[in-house]
């Protein structure tokens, strides 16, 4: 359990744009920061960070939140996990409680999987570290690679002893379940002949690598064997599982992210050891997709630290055409590719080791090609001198530019294509024009068949209709957040009879807080709000602002449950949304609400009660259809009422018929 003030000095530290910043590219919006929707796959920014309200808002997905809503979006992370993270990255201390094992039996299954891969990590670097045999043979083999003891401990790497279930006994002495090492793929479990079960470690006899998430949580590992064993796969990695998928995961992403960001590019290689020792070289804006085939989810990953990525290939690469197609899954998510090879013989890791941070980065500037360049030289060499295989290398190369996005980029890469291919642009422009429409044709024929298969009945279409007192509900939020404790001058309006004993609205001003001005006409009015959520949300905001002389919304949002969070936030972020569409530019320039915060609240208190009355007018007039006596008492009622009505809609300027 974690103490009140400890949560509160995480709030009052954490800062939400530089929590949020380390997984999503961020840029200055206004006074705002916008950057690609870490939730869906898009194009076009729709995500918006607020630094003064210290929340954000998604508006592709639609969550939003403060910043540990954020970590438990985004990192599946529960509530006291985010604050513990946020504690870690501020260097707060925190009184953590050591788990029982009743504690770890109730823990949910995917927590269980964490737990037991952050056990796995710390047992095999202990093991590396403080046993004879860690020592001697794993130390020995990252010592050999030339990596120090920061590094290794940096990345925390281990060693798994060479016998049958030293790891495994380990755990379940720890009181760790043994479903749950199955489950991550660290224990192998066998049924035997007579129903009895054999359990041996799955990384027995290894070096091991931890894969860390974007926000340094385990989810399994990498494991190198030392034995010169045919039988048995160089590299073993952890199977799938509920916490670990290899196609969303990226090996190093959790070092390198803020690295990413700074130097706004991203070198993507092959291995563990590749990334390590160019980190240790000082190029830490590197990661791995780890032996396995570059995936979009991969791209994606990266895609919301930087747009700019640079593939290192090594100087012998077997396969490297092969290894071309992650080049156009790159360019499909509309990013900058460049290529860089290293010299024959030589890989990242080799490469960094032999050389300084200053040769490593004049190496990477000056060979890194634009993927077209590179690609050409590439496939130039294997056409020769042979017309039809040349035709196939143009055709390639064009089908790549098909992928990107951007039509500029486009049109730049022809024109680049054409000078190196010597071939004219208009061929180029009619190549690319025929994969655009066979592309267009499939795309085409897909949706026909999806109609096909789900034929829908065509009804007329129906107008949603808007829910007027939800809306003004909200608006009552929304101005309590923004406005609760700002001073106004109110027009309050009282009922009173002229001289021809009619009735009219007189004005009085009175100054007043907003929060005290809402309170006590809802009060008044005798006016609770429908919506439960929003009911729970202006109580609290009423008791908040009545004991806080200095409210904060970062304050606030700390003490309410992550549904009223997400809630609040997408109240306040409404319109920030207007921002991202960048509207002065247009020459169109939208009213701030502050200009007039008393004639907001007074117009929608105004509205509210209009609403009111027109529903008890409702009300009434369908009693007197199912009353069959006098009526009189009623349409009498429903007279006062249609005469007030007309009287607040007359104070809001709108004619009534």
């Amino acid at each position: 359990m974690i103490s009140k003030t400890t949560i509160d000095q995480v709030y009052e530290t954490a800062r939400v744009e530089e929590v949020i910043g380390d997984f999503v590219q961020l840029k200055k919006s206004g006074s705002n920061f916008k950057g690609l929707s870490p939730f869906t796959d898009e194009r076009t920014p729709s995500f918006m960070v607020s630094p003064v309200k210290q929340i954000w808002k998604d508006f592709s997905s639609g969550k939003g939140g403060n910043v540990v809503a954020f970590l438990m979006e985004h990192e599946h992370f529960t509530y006291p996990e985010a604050i513990r993270y946020l504690a870690q990255k501020y260097n707060i201390e925190i009184d953590e409680i050591e788990q029982t094992s009743e504690e770890k039996e109730q823990a949910n299954e995917r927590e269980s999987m964490y737990l037991v891969s952050e056990y796995a990590q710390k047992y095999f670097e202990q093991t590396l570290w403080d046993t004879e045999p860690g020592k001697a043979i794993g130390l020995t083999y990252f010592k050999e690679r030339g990596f120090t003891d920061e590094t290794i401990k940096k990345f925390g790497l281990g060693y798994s002893l060479d016998q049958w279930e030293a790891f495994t006994q380990s755990a379940l002495d720890e009181g760790y379940q043994l479903d749950f090492l199955e489950k991550t793929g660290l224990t192998i479990v066998k049924e035997q002949t007579g129903g009895e079960t054999k359990k041996f470690d799955r990384f027995k006899g290894r070096v091991m690598f931890p894969i860390h998430s974007m926000s340094g949580r385990v989810l399994g590992f990498g494991g190198r064997i030392l034995t010169n064993d045919k039988k048995a796969a160089k590299y073993l990695n952890s199977p799938e599982s509920d916490i670990y998928h290899k196609s969303k995961v990226l090996y190093g992403i959790y070092f390198a992210k803020q690295a990413i960001a700074k130097e706004d590019n991203c070198f993507l290689v092959e291995g563990y050891t590749d990334v390590i020792q160019m980190f240790q070289r000082g190029v830490e804006n590197v990661v791995s997709s780890s032996g396995t085939a570059l995936t979009p989810e991969q791209i994606r990953l990266i895609n919301r630290l930087t747009k700019n990525i640079t593939v290192l290939f090594d100087g012998d690469a077997a396969g490297l055409r092969a290894s071309l197609r992650g080049i156009d899954l790159i360019l499909e998510q509309g990013m900058n590719v460049k290529v860089c090879t290293f010299p024959e013989g030589e890989d990242p890791d080799s490469f960094s080791k032999s050389n300084t941070y200053e040769d490593l980065v004049l190496y990477l500037e000056e060979n890194a090609k634009d993927f077209i360049q590179f690609k050409t030289s590439l496939l130039v060499k294997e056409a020769a001198n042979d017309p039809i295989k040349r035709a196939d290398t143009i055709r390639d190369i064009v089908n790549s530019i098909s992928k990107i996005p951007d039509r500029i980029q486009k049109e730049v890469y022809i024109q680049e294509c054409a000078k190196i291919m010597q071939i004219s642009e208009e061929v180029l422009y009619n190549t690319l024009a025929q994969i655009n429409k066979k592309e267009v044709n499939e795309a085409s024929k897909k949706i026909k068949q999806e109609q096909q298969a789900f034929q829908v009945v065509k009804n007329d279409p129906v107008v949603e209709k808007v829910d007027v007192q939800y809306e003004l509900e909200r608006k009552i939020i929304e101005m309590l957040l923004l406005y609760g404790n700002q001073k106004q001058e109110f027009e309050d309006l009282v009922l009173k009879e002229n001289e021809d004993g009619e009735l009219v609205l007189e004005p009085e001003i009175v100054e007043a807080k907003v929060y005290e001005k809402v309170y006590l006409d809802l009060q008044e009015d005798e006016i609770e709000l429908s919506n439960e959520q929003f009911k729970s949300i202006y109580y609290k905001l009423i008791e908040n602002l009545n004991e806080n002389e200095d409210f904060s919304i970062k304050t606030f949002l700390a003490d309410l449950n992550q549904d009223m969070v997400s809630e609040v936030s997408s109240i306040l972020m409404e319109e920030e949304q207007y921002v991202l569409h960048d509207w002065e530019r247009r020459e169109i320039y939208p009213k701030e609400k502050q200009l007039g915060v008393a004639q907001l609240v007074g117009e929608t208190i105004l509205t509210l009660r209009c609403n009111l009355i027109k529903n008890r007018i409702q009300k009434l007039q369908e009693r007197t259809q199912d009353h069959n006596g006098d009526n009189s008492e009623i349409l009498e009622e429903i007279v006062n009422y249609l005469q007030l009505n007309k009287l607040l809609n007359a104070k809001l300027n709108r004619v009534l018929s």
